[in-house]
């Protein structure tokens, strides 16, 4: 199966696809007028399989953020749980890919955690549906403390995993949140060499410069008392002029496969400047020593994305595994979601003490 080797509009896709062909114009053709408004969380208990899901809420700084735990069959709180924090992708939310991931790994004995990324989805934050890599990154260590102060979870043995964009995120704040024992990541993204340099990272850096001249303008006018704008982070569906990955990620998000009523595909559109300032791989070669398993399909077009992680990170215990055949979205759902379970799994089950 695998082998192993040591928005509904066009602004923020085609910001992605290729630097070289970003204008301002282009990106200004395409806003959203106003963004939904927020959905609740909720807190309740349900079962899936034979996993027991739990509905939670914990503070970073002054927002109230949302999550989800998964518990293993036959938990027994008076025991502690190698416990894995699950980071969703950019746009997504818990209940998606990040919550599929999760659930998959409590179904292997371990406590899992996905959250909805502050400013968004059912967790709080002001203004809405701002994507800042670097406030998703404090999530992230929010979210950890959160796990360290639940008496079953064995806060010597929380590991993370980043899906998409969320492994940027992860790898990131792993690098100094010394409390995460072990990283995986799965359709690897650095959102910022994502938007830097285009979905296949061939584009023009430079290019880059008149697309935030526009978001310049807009933050200004935002200043002003001007009305936020939004861009949408997939094209429309059966969009033939995105990259594949793109076209599947409508898929995805836009239709019943992988839709959630939380997850808008709308982003303000002055995030483009921190997505663009954000680094998620710097510091890798010196700061990433913790066990590392990486995952990616061999027809993703974000495949470089894993492959630089896999060149640059210091760890003496890492793993690229290529799925053969499967694209970035594939491993989102269906069997190649299983494919990545079956092998994050046992490699958590070898680097976090199992119970």
């Amino acid at each position: 199966m695998g082998k192993t080797t040591n928005g509904h509009g066009r602004s923020r896709r085609n910001l992605l696809l290729s630097s070289s062909i970003v204008t301002a114009s282009l990106l200004l053709a395409n806003m959203a007028a106003a963004a939904p408004a927020l959905i609740p969380s909720t807190t309740s208990a349900t079962e899936t399989g034979q996993v027991t899901v739990q509905g939670i809420e914990f503070k970073n700084n002054d927002i109230t953020m949302s999550g989800n735990v998964y518990f293993p069959k036959d938990f027994d709180k008076s025991e502690k749980y190698p416990t894995i924090v699950v980071v969703h992708p950019g746009g997504g939310v818990k209940e998606q890919a990040a919550g599929l991931d999760a659930q998959k790994l409590a179904e292997q004995g371990f406590v899992t955690l996905a959250f909805d990324a502050s400013h968004q989805g059912a967790s709080g934050g002001m203004p809405r549906f701002l994507d800042d890599p670097m406030k998703r990154v404090v999530d992230f260590y929010s979210a950890v403390d959160y796990l360290t102060s639940l008496p079953y979870v064995d806060a010597n043995n929380i590991g993370a995993l980043g899906v998409c964009a969320g492994s940027g995120i992860t790898v990131k704040a792993s690098m100094t949140d010394r409390r995460i024992k072990a990283i995986a990541t799965v359709s690897a993204v650095d959102v910022g060499a994502a938007t830097r340099k285009g979905w296949d990272g061939k584009g023009s850096e430079s290019a880059l410069i008149g697309t935030l001249d526009a978001v310049a303008k807009q933050r200004s006018a935002e200043a002003a008392g001007a009305a936020p704008v939004y861009v949408n982070y997939v094209p429309k569906v059966g969009d033939e002029t995105a990259p594949r990955d793109l076209q599947e990620a409508a898929d995805y998000y836009l239709t019943p496969r992988g839709g959630y009523p939380t997850s808008t595909n709308q982003m303000r559109l002055v995030s483009v400047a921190t997505l663009a300032s954000f680094t998620g791989f710097e510091g890798a070669d010196t700061y990433i020593t913790q066990p590392l398993l990486i995952v990616a399909g061999s027809e993703a077009g974000s495949l470089w994305h894993s492959q630089e992680l896999n060149a640059e990170a210091a760890s003496k215990d890492k793993e690229l595994f290529i799925i053969d055949g499967a694209t970035h979205m594939d491993l989102y759902d269906g069997k190649g979601a299983t494919a990545a379970a079956n092998k994050v799994g046992p490699f958590f089950k070898a680097k976090l003490a199992a119970k």
